[in-house]
């Protein structure tokens, strides 16, 4: 009877064999998934519904800020604080073409106008401020006609300037009625 010579049994792997795969699987993890980048949190672009929240959560807005747009409302500039230097707002801008209203003394609907900045017509200027607060303001684009509140409430979308006028006389009612608004 002649012996065969079993061979030893295998029982795990060796510290080589593990480095390998874990080689293996970095290199593909990281040439796999490098190419892909966690999305940032980029305001959206401004439009007369959400201007106001998206100016207070930009990364330029520490408090006060004031917003300026100019070539008819397709290029805006945020300003922080009140003696702050303009500088261009870098995301996305959908406020072409906007008119602006306010409600006069008379509470007449009256189309602002507001000078020149760096040789251009200045067609909107609205000021943020600590507590919440904004410029009130009626905007008018091709998109419609908005009521820009100045108190933690937000834009509304309206049929016509007179009804936007209404909204305008409503919330100055209850802003000047004794307290009742807070």
């Amino acid at each position: 009877m002649y012996l065969q010579k079993i061979a030893p049994m295998h029982k795990g792997y060796s510290l080589i064999e593990l480095l390998i795969v874990i080689l293996i699987v970095s290199m593909v993890y990281f040439l796999g998934f490098s190419g892909f980048e966690k999305p940032k949190n980029e305001p959206k672009a401004l439009t007369a519904l959400n201007l106001k929240s998206t100016i207070m959560k930009a990364e330029g807005y520490h408090g006060k800020a004031t917003l300026m747009c100019t070539k008819k409302c397709r290029l805006c500039y945020l300003r922080k604080g009140v003696t702050g230097m303009f500088k261009p707002y870098t995301h996305g801008i959908d406020l072409k073409n906007t008119e602006a209203y306010t409600v006069d003394e008379r509470d007449s609907l009256l189309r602002l106008e507001y000078g020149r900045y760096k040789d251009e017509k200045v067609c909107l200027v609205i000021d943020f401020y600590n507590n919440g607060s904004s410029t009130q303001i009626i905007l008018k684009n091709e998109d419609g006609i908005f009521f820009l509140p100045s108190f933690f409430q937000e834009a509304q979308k309206v049929g016509a300037l007179s009804d936007a006028k209404a909204l305008w006389l409503k919330n100055s009612d209850l802003v000047s009625d004794s307290g009742k608004f807070y």
